[in-house]
Parts: structure tokens; C-alpha cells; sequence
């Protein structure tokens, strides 16, 4: 059964050093449902033209979700074609680990006018029991 929750979440971006593709360190704090903390890789690049750019990332995912404990890896892609964006979040398949192993998903990022990052993640487990009490120790 597909599951949804959302929060927000903290993130600093810290670069590294080379020129092409730039380069940045990923670390976050998820606050919600999904009480985590993103470790990470981005490389982007940036064109000429106003408003094209691309970025992918690499992010491992720790901490708790819907109380459930583990990590799992988050891939990133994102475009940006003269101002008209596309996203794509998706949990990596087979990833999960500890309570979080067969999750399966997609998460959405928005930003705020004061400049907080939210997300949406939609997300279901392969082994999660069908009645809540069976999942309690």
C-alpha cells in the first residue's frame, strides 16, 4: 500500500574542489515522518544560456521513517531547460536496510518563498504487515 508524508528539511552544500562538473558534499536533516539525516554527492553544471542547468546526486538516507529504522539511497536527477525544470527523485531498488529494506519510492523537493526546503515522499515496503500490531516487537 503507497504511503505519503512530507516535512521539511535542513541542507548544507559544501564544494569540492575541481572545475568540471562542479562538485558538492550533500548533508541534510530531515524532519517529519522521515526523521533522517542525507549524506551525499552533486555534480552539476551550469550553462550559458539564462535559465539550463543539470544536476545528479547520490544520497544515502539515515534514520527513521514512519518509525521504521534503516537507511536507503536516494538518486537525483534534475534539468533545468531555459527556466522549465524536471525532477527526479527516486529511491534506489534494493537499497533499504534494517526495518526500511523493500522500500520502494519517490520523493519531491520544493522551496519555499523564506527559503526552507520541503519534500514529499511517496513510498511503499514490500514486507510491511497488513495489520499495525504485527509490527510492534
Amino acid at each position: 500500500m503507497k504511503k505519503q508524508t512530507s516535512g521539511v528539511f535542513d541542507v548544507v552544500m559544501t564544494p569540492e574542489p575541481g572545475e568540471f562538473p562542479a562538485s558538492r558534499r550533500l548533508d541534510k536533516r530531515y524532519h517529519g515522518e522521515l526523521d533522517a539525516r542525507g549524506e551525499g554527492r552533486m555534480l552539476s553544471f551550469v550553462s550559458p544560456v539564462e535559465g539550463s542547468a543539470a544536476y545528479v546526486a547520490l544520497e544515502r538516507v539515515t534514520g527513521t521513517l514512519a518509525g521504521r529504522a534503516g537507511s536507503f539511497v536516494l538518486q537525483h536527477s534534475g534539468l533545468m531547460n531555459r527556466g522549465v525544470p524536471t525532477l527526479s527523485i527516486v529511491v534506489v531498488p534494493d537499497s533499504g536496510t534494517g526495518a526500511l529494506q523493500g522500500l520502494a519510492g519517490r520523493m519531491g523537493i520544493r522551496i519555499e518563498a523564506d527559503g526552507r526546503h520541503g519534500y514529499e515522499l511517496e513510498y511503499e515496503l514490500e514486507h510491511e504487515p497488513e495489520n499495525p500490531l504485527e509490527a510492534k516487537p
